[in-house]
């Protein structure tokens, strides 16, 4: 026992040599820990620590929230892999990219504990295909997004953008995730309000959304609703069908700070 407690003081020792060096000669270098968060400590330090999350549709959906109660002090989660795995996800499912999406508005509306989520894996050889669902398929000569590589477009305009808080004027329905930023567009200098919603249950809502925090008015004209969707739930695409599964954009006639914008059961939309 006693040599056991010694190796560990030892390894606990190194630890703390090979931060306290890094810290010192490259101070903007962000240690991650491949521990659990309630293991980092002065004596096992690290900024980052390692997140792994595979599971199915319904979990995955349930871990939107898995940061709620997250402490915002000490080391931020780095969010390495995530992907809905196992019989609805297939190889890329509309599902899926539902249940994701979900996960990822709620890690961007805990960011203050959250550093980075990244999807696992994003590129996939068709003629050595070991892992299932992959975001991009290619083989020598095609290549087709999976309905997962679709939904990441809806969060391509997040980084560095303002959160605002949102109210959904609907009780008694917890299937809904919801998150509205405002993002600067550095090719014409405009600001543009992005509201996203994954309504994961299995009727259509009519929503009332009202966006708070806005510095100027929104211009009521020129707006998008963007729509994932599909006819079957595990509807993928492939390289006969590639656009099986993909977004679907219309006008919003009643863009506003307050909106109202009705989504159908198992869609996620996005209005710009």
């Amino acid at each position: 026992m006693n040599d056991i407690s010694g190796q560990c003081q030892q390894v606990c020792d190194t630890i703390v040599k090979f931060y306290s060096a890094i810290k010192a000669s490259y101070p903007d270098i962000k240690i991650i820990s491949s521990c659990d968060r309630s293991a980092i400590s002065s004596h096992n330090p690290a900024d980052l620590y390692d997140v792994h999350v595979y599971t199915s549709s319904g979990d995955m959906f349930s871990k939107s929230r898995m940061f709620d109660n997250t402490a915002c002090i000490g080391p931020k989660a780095i969010v390495s892999e995530y992907a809905v795995t196992g019989n609805d996800a297939r190889r890329g499912t509309l599902i899926a990219a539902l249940a994701e999406a979900a996960f990822l508005i709620l890690s961007i509306k805990t960011h203050d504990v959250v550093e980075i989520a990244s999807c696992a894996p994003l590129f996939i050889n068709d003629n050595d295909q070991r892992w299932n669902p992959d975001a991009i398929v290619f083989n020598s000569w095609q290549h087709y997004g999976c309905p997962n590589y679709w939904m990441l477009h809806f969060f391509k305009d997040s980084s560095g953008a303002t959160l605002h808080p949102s109210t959904i004027q609907l009780p008694n329905y917890d299937q809904l995730v919801t998150s509205a930023i405002t993002w600067n567009n550095p090719h014409d200098g405009n600001t543009y309000m992005k509201i996203k919603v994954v309504n994961f249950g299995r009727k259509d809502v009519s929503l009332n959304i009202y966006v708070t925090g806005l510095e100027t008015d929104i211009q009521t004209f020129g707006s998008i609703k963007t729509v994932l969707m599909s006819g079957w739930l595990r509807d993928e695409n492939s390289f006969q069908q590639p656009d099986k599964v993909v977004p679907a954009a219309s006008p919003i006639t009643n863009a506003g700070k307050q909106i109202s914008i009705l989504v159908d059961e198992r869609h996620v939309v996005v209005a710009n």
